[in-house]
């Protein structure tokens, strides 16, 4: 039975099976469970294919409410204010999404027990946070944590007109406010741990709040793919060797360990745009040609990570790339899973400046932010756009003009052939090289894209995810910002003690420090990759050029001989 949804990512073919979508565009789905992860279904073009599940609302009218359902919860849109449910094309801890190939064996022998929380059993201390993380707030055995005594209803705090009555509570549980915990976190419900093992620093740069340096850079190369098989030859997958620069011995890992430690930085990192890992595909996921893309786009995945300087310090990250133990494997894989430290327990870790900000001018800050992110995001798309059009006619178009141009020109030799008592075979064979020069300029057309347009598409590719983050993040701040004014408003009218009104502000003073930190790393490693990214394609381009200018030119010189 079919289905109706709404794309909320545009989704460009890179294979016959597979048909282009673009964001907000009306499909219908046929099959849901055509390809793991993706869906058989038709465009309002009327072309019918695969595309990833991900991408994709699924709307499903419920029988008993008049809510819609959506199985697959769409990211936010940049300059979109409204609460909505963040999804990712490769985040795998909700139901509905897209896994890798060799996901489902359980860790095999890595691991024998999955510790992932299911939100359906964990309905009433689970939620899922701004980017796919979830904020856990069970009652803790840990002796290092202890919780305010404060009441949690809305309706009992916004009906009581005494001094301490608290800030109503946003009752929309979709809200990324809600979700991640930052509206526990600013209303200090969030449970206060008396000992934390961890710190990330905010310093104040010259342009504002910025992380600390990472005081042990690296760097990590990912290298030799390599297709291995278990189970006699059973399961097939493929393995990439991995090697820090600060430690110099590697560690092989396949992609489900990248979204194992994709997910558990959604998990941790409230307020960081974690990058997208590659996307999965359909079919051909041993073909040479998908393979070396997705390892180009691992490289740019951790080339970030490691340019980060919180990212970078993650302890599970660092787990990721030194161990090599299977044994040890497990206990820091299950040490990372149980973190209390995450979602809204992450904004404890943070030191912030003593420096005073006024609100309304992170306000203001966060919403030019927001402007440019949202027009950063349509540049990227129309650039993607139109780069992914010029590799099509590079290896069809391009090619095809220049072939016949070619064979238009042997033709001509040919047919001054026919005549011997006025052939020239000097001239003959000029033309028929000069066929054969542009045959071969159409074939360097086809193989170009592999030396620029791919690896700009990669990087773009990169930041689309990026982008994608902010909305949810932006969301955060928007709504520490809201339970400020809402608190000093309470203040002024004696509802609400003004030192509880001050501990509200502090909060949300974290919160907005954090967020600035974020947009000065983007803005800082925007500058870096976007300069690498231009110089890189004008390079190849120039090259490029002059090695079709060296064909011509010794074509030419054929000529001056006769």
């Amino acid at each position: 039975m079919s289905v109706k949804g709404v794309a909320i990512y545009t989704f460009l073919s890179e294979n016959k099976e597979e048909i282009n979508i673009q964001e907000n565009e009306e499909v219908v789905i046929f099959d849901e469970n055509s390809v793991d992860g993706w869906v058989l279904g038709e465009n309002s073009r009327g072309e019918r294919g695969l595309f990833p599940k991900s991408y994709v609302n699924i709307i499903r009218p419920r029988s008993d409410s008049n809510v819609t359902d959506c199985s697959i919860s769409p990211a936010g849109s940049l300059g979109n204010d409204s609460p909505h449910l963040p999804s990712t094309p490769n985040t795998s801890i909700n139901s509905g999404q897209i896994y890798d190939e060799d996901y489902y064996d359980d860790w095999d022998d890595w691991d024998d027990r999955s510790t992932v929380v299911d939100d359906a059993d964990h309905s009433n201390t689970s939620t899922t946070g701004a980017n796919g993380h979830i904020f856990q707030a069970p009652p803790s055995n840990n002796p290092n944590v202890h919780y305010r005594s404060k009441s949690v209803s809305g309706q009992d705090s916004m009906a009581s007109a005494r001094k301490g009555s608290m800030v109503g509570r946003n009752l929309n549980r979709f809200s990324s406010f809600v979700r991640s915990g930052v509206e526990a976190f600013v209303l200090g419900d969030v449970p206060m741990m008396a000992k934390i093992a961890e710190s990330y620093t905010i310093e104040m740069g010259s342009l504002g709040p910025q992380w600390k340096a990472n005081p042990r850079p690296f760097i990590c190369s990912i290298e030799d793919p390599t297709k291995q098989t278990k189970f006699k030859g059973i399961k097939t997958y493929i393995s990439y060797r991995v090697t820090p620069s600060h430690i110099g011995r590697p560690v092989y890992r396949r992609y489900k360990h990248f979204d194992w430690l994709y997910n558990r930085l959604l998990h941790k990192f409230t307020v960081i745009s974690v990058p997208h890992l590659p996307e999965k595909q359909a079919t051909g996921r041993f073909e040479e040609d998908f393979i070396e893309k997705r390892k180009r786009r691992l490289i740019l995945w951790m080339n970030h990570m490691t340019s980060h300087p919180v990212l970078s310090q993650y302890e599970g990250f660092e787990h990721f790339l030194m161990c090599a133990d299977d044994k040890q494997w497990k206990l820091g894989k299950r040490r990372a899973e149980k973190d209390e430290m995450v979602g809204a327990h992450f904004m404890l870790t943070l030191q912030i400046p003593n420096e005073h900000q006024d609100l309304q001018d992170v306000e203001e800050r966060v919403d030019n932010f927001k402007t440019f992110a949202k027009k950063m995001d349509d540049s990227v798309m129309q650039l993607t756009h139109v780069a992914s059009e010029l590799v099509r006619k590079h290896l069809g178009g391009f090619r095809k003009e220049f072939q016949r141009l070619g064979n238009a020109f042997q033709s001509i030799s040919q047919a001054f052939t026919l005549d011997p008592p006025y052939r020239s075979d000097a001239l003959n064979n000029a033309i028929s090289h000069t066929g054969r020069t542009y045959e071969n300029i159409g074939e360097m057309f086809a193989e170009q894209p592999k030396y620029d347009l791919f690896q700009m598409l990669d990087k773009l590719s990169l930041y689309q995810g990026l982008l994608a983050n902010f909305p949810d993040i932006i969301h955060l701040q928007k709504g520490a910002f809201a339970k400020v004014k809402e608190s000093q408003r309470m203040s002024d009218e004696g509802k609400m003690d003004q030192d509880e009104a001050d501990g509200i502000r502090k909060r949300c003073r974290t919160v907005g420090f954090a967020l600035q930190a974020e947009m000065s790393h983007f803005h800082q490693q925007r500058e870096v990759d976007f300069k690498d990214m231009m110089q890189a394609y004008l390079r190849e381009q120039i090259a490029f050029y002059q090695r079709v200018g060296q064909q011509l030119e010794r074509t030419l010189r054929m000529y001056d001989t006769l």
